[in-house]
């Protein structure tokens, strides 16, 4: 009889605790489990399928084309209204989905997560990686505008990777928070929503980004605002234009404390969320 056996005791930690990177690539497959299970999710039974990633923009675009390009009549620079509102509405809506559903991921998982141990944190990543497949699918469409209006890239495009992982950044941040505080706090599975609604119109994702602020006050919740450095920079990359480099570089920083922030409280509060899910 081998008497060898090792017992593996796994203890909840204490206190604000380092994101442990190690354990998330190690469990690099199950995130990837979880991300090809959301996009099943998302779309089955459904008619169109994937096709929602493309026409869920598409829509969005010509209702506000109709209703800022035509009837508002707002400014677009050089170009046409339908492609300049799809490239701010391409990131946008990546950001929304991404953050609404890792903001109710956890709450989501609550079976799984009170069977077994995997580390929390790959939930709410997870869904940002389902999210960027539904961007990729939509991006589809954004080559055939620019085909279509005879729109060719700017130089500026090789920006483009770099600022998508920002967005992709600070959604997880946000996303990880409000997923840490819908497990504790069931309101905010009702604050997303409006959240989202509300953080559009303070994004310049259907209008063109003031050049000279009003007042100081607009200046500083614009800079305080991440995805109003990067909607105009992931327009300005993909369509031309100059880059807005002082917001961009704001916009990054903010970023990277909301990941932290997001990060270091999902950690300090994950070990209740077996008892309180």
């Amino acid at each position: 009889m081998n008497n060898d056996a090792t017992t593996t005791l796994i203890s909840p930690s204490r206190g604000w605790q380092m994101v442990n990177v190690r354990e998330l690539w190690r469990f690099r497959e199950l995130i990837y489990f979880f991300i090809w299970r959301d996009v099943k999710v998302r779309y089955k039974q459904t008619v169109l399928g994937a096709a929602w990633a493309v026409l869920q923009p598409a829509l969005m675009m010509v209702v506000f084309t109709v209703a800022f390009g035509r009837l508002a009549k707002l400014p677009a620079g050089n170009f046409p209204y339908p492609l300049f509102v799809f490239a701010g509405l391409l990131p946008w809506n990546f950001f929304a989905t991404a953050m609404a559903n890792a903001g109710n991921s956890v709450v989501g998982s609550e079976k799984l997560i009170t069977k077994i141990y995997f580390p929390r944190l790959s939930i709410p990543i997870a869904a940002v990686g389902a999210a960027m497949v539904d961007f990729i699918v939509a991006l589809g469409l954004m080559i055939v505008l620019m085909i279509w209006y005879r729109v060719p890239p700017s130089a500026s495009i090789v920006m483009l990777p770099v600022i998508f992982a920002l967005i992709a950044v600070v959604a997880t941040g946000v996303g990880t928070l409000l997923a840490a505080l819908t497990v504790a706090y069931r309101d905010f599975r009702y604050v997303i929503p409006f959240l989202v609604q509300l953080w559009l119109f303070a994004t310049p994702a259907i209008y063109m980004q003031p050049t000279q602020p009003p007042s100081p006050l607009v200046q500083a919740m614009i800079f305080a605002n991440p995805m109003s450095g990067l909607v105009a920079a992931f327009r300005a990359a993909i369509l031309g234009g100059p880059m807005p480099w002082l917001s961009l570089g704001i916009s990054a920083i903010t970023c990277v404390i909301l990941l932290l922030a997001g990060c270091f409280y999902f950690r300090r509060v994950e070990d209740s969320f077996a008892d309180v899910v």
